[in-house]
Parts: C-alpha cells; structure tokens; sequence
C-alpha cells in the first residue's frame, strides 16, 4: 500500500527499471540495442539506461561508468549478472503496456472498484460472524504467500509452498482460541517442519533456500497471526476496523497530498514517486482518523487515538517501503495481478502487515478489554 505518493503513488512507480511507468525520462529508458534481432541488453546491475548509443551490430552500452553488455544477432534479452533478465513490460515508453493510467499511474476506476468491493467483504465478514473474517485473512494471505513463493522461485530459490501454507492457517486461526502461547508454538513447528521438507530435498543451496522459507514464514504468516489476538476480545471487531481504517487513512492522505502538493522525493532509490508532502498527508489523515475511531468506537481518549494513528503512519510507509525493496531486488513491478488496478495481494497486504503488530500493542496497552 502506497501512503505517499505523488501522481499516482502505487506500485508503477516502484518500477524496476528506475522510472515510472510510461516514463522516457534520461536516465529511466532500459534498451540498449545491437544487430539485427538483438533484443534488450541490460547492464552489470541489470537497469538499462537511456540515451545508450544504438550502432548497429555494436553492444548497447549501459549505465554510465558500469560497462557494456553484448547484444549480437538472434539474441535474446541479456540477463544482468545475478541471472535475471528485465521485468516483463519493462521496454521503451512506446510500449502500450508500460503507459501509465493518467496523473495516477494506475487505473484509477478498477482500483477504486476493487478497493470499495474489499472494504465491503471486509466489514460483512467482520460483523456476520469473526470465523468468517479469520477465513477471508486465511484466502488473502494465502494467495499471498503464493505470490511470493513464486516470484522467489523465478529468481532461483526454493522453498516449499505445501509446509508454508499449513503453518499460516495455524497461525492465522489458532491464536484466536489458543492465543500468544498458540501463535508462537505454531511458529516454532512451521519453522522445524521448513527446515526438514527443505533437507530431503538435498544440500545444494539448502541455506539460502531456509533463509528464504524463514523469511516467508515471518512475512507474511507469523504477522498475520495477530489478526486473531486483535479479533479475540469482544470488540475485537472494532479495533480490526481501527486497524485497518488507520491504514487505508495513511495510502488515501498520502496519495492525494502526494498528487497535489508532491514535489520533494523522499527515497529515489527505492519508490521515486513517493514525496515528503505525501508523507505529511498520510500523517494528517493517520491522526485525525486514529483520534477519531479510537473514541468513538473504542471509547478512548483522543491522544490515543492520535498516538495509534501516528504508529500507523510510520509503519504502513515501512511496510510498502519493504515490499518496493523486495521486487526491485527481485526484478518484478508487481506480485501479482490478481487485483485490477492495484496488483496482487501482496500490493495490498503490505502496509496492512507491517501496521498490524505496532496497532495491537499500542490498543492492549492504551485501550485495554472492559
């Protein structure tokens, strides 16, 4: 979830390629062309840059100062030096697939659609029947998992899907009855059940192949967990609400502040388009909207409510930070493309992981169960 963006603060700007989508900007255009049926040459970090010199039967040169790759007759995309090639879509700015939806970046009907049709499942599943609610957590984080486990086997590494999925369920429902003491046995089993799936499958590439099972059992499963420690109390259907509106406050104040007054880049590196005055939009809209929900549904104070509302902020800009790191590092500009407008699960359960854990502690400790 982006909470800071301008002009269509989502993933498309978290491209891979440095720029935008649509983007012929210097220094964001990736192809570097030589003989005929050349295809694209990337350079030794895998980003090709525009304004490479294009001589015919001659490698493209890539970025500035890094080197050059070899494009000859025939060949296909040129891989950077860590085996991937460019991301899907990833051409020139002619290309119709990498033209952006307007100011936005994205296509801002779907989005809405799917945003609106989310929200709505959410808040009948929430208030029909908690076990409901725990089964549309376990499908959306499920898919989750799913996306990641593939987008990490594209790049190389395995790690078994099967062992990950049962883990989370237990996680993600145990914890409502068993609570703390449940989530973290669960934990601990998935963990041991990892490793030795993962060792009868051989030596060869074993650590790298735990780490990354390790990393997908904290990200998304063991965050996920605290959905039901939220939800167990009477009103635990209220503090998910404040959970969730908190988040969502922090990606609609930063994408509007970011649309409209967005001018000063707050990481380039990682999320070009995401801006300080997006940043203080998400915060403005954070606090009001934690002040607000955290009264009214929650019988609070105001400060507290603040107080949630300004964890929120941080940690739903650290969240979609993160998950921008995670698919540059992978090469993809989206996890999924299972929501329109908007990307796959992981596009949305981002920020929504990362605040969940800091929401809960901050509701037990200020505004403990009647």
């Amino acid at each position: 979830m982006d909470g800071t963006a301008a002009a269509g603060d989502r993933n498309p700007a978290d491209n891979p390629v440095g720029g935008p989508a649509g983007s012929s900007d210097a220094g964001h255009g990736p192809e570097a062309s030589g003989g005929t049926g050349a295809g694209q040459a990337s350079g030794p970090n895998g980003l090709g840059r525009a304004g490479a010199s294009r001589d015919a039967g001659q490698s493209g040169m890539a970025e500035a100062g890094t080197g050059s790759a070899d494009s000859t007759a025939g060949a296909g995309r040129a891989a950077a030096p860590n085996g991937l090639a460019d991301p899907p879509g990833a051409g020139a700015s002619g290309d119709p697939a990498k033209k952006s939806s307007g100011r936005t970046g994205r296509n801002l009907p779907a989005a809405v659609g799917v945003g609106v049709a989310l929200g709505a499942a959410v808040i009948v599943s929430l208030y029909t029947a908690k076990a409901a609610f725990l089964v549309v957590v376990l499908l959306a984080v499920g898919v989750g998992i799913h996306e990641l486990v593939k987008a990490l086997g594209e790049f190389g590494i395995r790690v078994p899907l099967p062992p990950l999925l049962a883990g989370m369920a237990a996680m993600t429902i145990g914890p409502f009855w068993g609570g703390t003491s449940f989530l973290v046995g669960a934990f601990g089993v998935t963990v041991m059940v990892l490793l030795a799936w993962r060792m009868f499958q051989g030596a060869e590439g074993f650590v790298r192949d735990a780490t990354a099972a390790m990393f997908v059992a904290v990200y998304p499963a063991l965050l996920a967990g605290f959905v039901p420690l939220l939800l167990a109390p009477d009103d635990g259907p209220d503090r998910v609400i404040v959970f969730v509106a908190v988040t969502v406050c922090s990606d609609i104040g930063g994408y509007f502040a970011g649309i409209f007054f967005g001018k000063h880049r707050m990481s380039p590196l990682i999320s070009p388009k995401k801006t300080w005055e997006g940043f203080a939009g998400s915060t403005l809209a954070c606090v009001v909207g934690g002040a607000l929900l955290v009264h009214f549904l929650l019988q609070g104070e105001y400060w507290e409510g603040a107080v949630v509302g300004l964890a929120g902020v941080v940690c739903a800009t650290l969240g979609d930070l993160v998950e921008s790191v995670i698919k540059r590092d992978i090469g993809i500009k989206d996890m999924g493309t299972l929501l329109p407008g908007h990307g796959g699960a992981m596009d949305r359960l981002d920020s929504l992981l990362f605040t969940l854990v800091p929401v809960w502690l901050l509701l037990t400790l200020l505004v403990p169960v009647a």
